[in-house]
């Protein structure tokens, strides 16, 4: 179970433990054998949305984290980009492969499920940090309409997709899902109001739902007892093109994209000795761009490969908001 401030850095200065961080969240690696391995129920409330979402790691006796993440929204344009010069170099005296005919594509569409395996992999992030029991889930559920079909499947993107995200999450733990109604009834009796700002870092915007789903599993509270937050932005990575689109003076076309700068793995969290924890951006002539962690601002636009001490790979950027 997870400890207090006070007594991981007691440890960490017996030799007891060790302290790292773990994507923004500090951690005690225990070096000896515990006293007790009994753990507590502990549950993750996550309150799913199309632009933010919130979720929220709780027992009994106390809520531990509080996270408001950004949904990845950006893929559906970028299938479309791709999409579009495939068909230009058609037109072109390029080489390309040849046409093929229209194939129905089954499963979930690229746009949909890449929000549903961000979830998830917040959600395995969550694993690795707590002994957690069981998710709990507000099921999202479209209005539907009587011979519309294809209204009825498509509507909401984040209906699409929702039991592959469910069959996943009972390979890790047990999992329950309340309706929408059902979340809004158990945040009434409790008596919480949650904001209209739906995209604003606060606790009231999104967390409120998902701490009211942990509460009805692990119970304890009737008001909440952390409102810090935690913002977890997705990084966008794109994908290495032949060139960029538009080409530039002269008429040449730059190749574009790819996940890796000078050796390093871009988003990776490294260590510079003029600008300190940084994550890894693009590179060119030689030199690579450092980003802020909190707020994404590019620090340095030609830092050198030899002064950039690689420390763990990262897929998101965080910061912390006040409740």
């Amino acid at each position: 179970m997870p400890t207090t401030l006070n007594r991981a850095i007691r440890w960490n200065k017996s030799g007891k433990a060790t302290l790292f961080y773990k994507k923004g969240v500090l951690c005690a690696r225990l070096n000896v054998e515990p006293s007790s391995r009994f753990t507590q129920p502990l549950a993750v409330g996550m309150a799913p949305g199309s632009k933010r979402e919130g979720f929220t790691v709780k027992s009994r006796t106390r809520t531990y984290l509080n996270i408001q993440a950004h949904a990845v929204d950006w893929v559906k344009n970028a299938v479309e980009a791709k999409r579009n010069a495939r068909r230009a170099r058609r037109y072109r005296n390029t080489p390309c492969r040849k046409n093929c005919p229209n194939r129905k594509r089954g499963g979930i569409p690229p746009s949909t499920k890449a929000r549903w395996q961000w979830k998830l992999r917040i959600c395995h992030w969550l694993t690795k940090l707590f002994p957690v029991t069981a998710f709990v889930v507000e099921d999202i559920k479209a209005r539907t309409f009587k011979n519309c079909g294809q209204w009825n499947v498509l509507f909401s993107p984040m209906e699409v997709g929702k039991k592959w995200f469910y069959s996943e999450l009972e390979r890790i733990a047990i999992l329950h899902t309340l309706k929408g109604h059902e979340t809004a009834e158990l945040r009434n009796q409790l008596g919480l109001k949650k904001s209209k700002q739906k995209l604003s870092d606060k606790f009231s915007a999104h967390c409120v739902d998902s701490w009211v789903l942990a509460n009805w599993y692990t119970e304890g509270h009737e008001q909440p007892d952390n409102n810090e937050l935690m913002v977890v932005i997705p990084l966008r990575f794109h994908r290495r093109q032949l060139h960029r689109f538009q080409p530039s003076k002269g008429g040449t076309r730059s190749p574009y994209g790819g996940t890796i700068s000078e050796g390093f793995k871009r988003g990776g969290i490294a260590k510079h000795p003029k600008y300190g924890i940084v994550y890894i951006g693009g590179a060119s002539k030689g030199r690579v761009s450092l980003h802020s962690l909190e707020t994404g601002k590019r620090l340095c636009p030609n830092a050198k490969p030899s002064d950039i001490k690689f420390l763990s790979f990262n897929s998101w950027r965080f910061q912390y908001a006040a409740s």
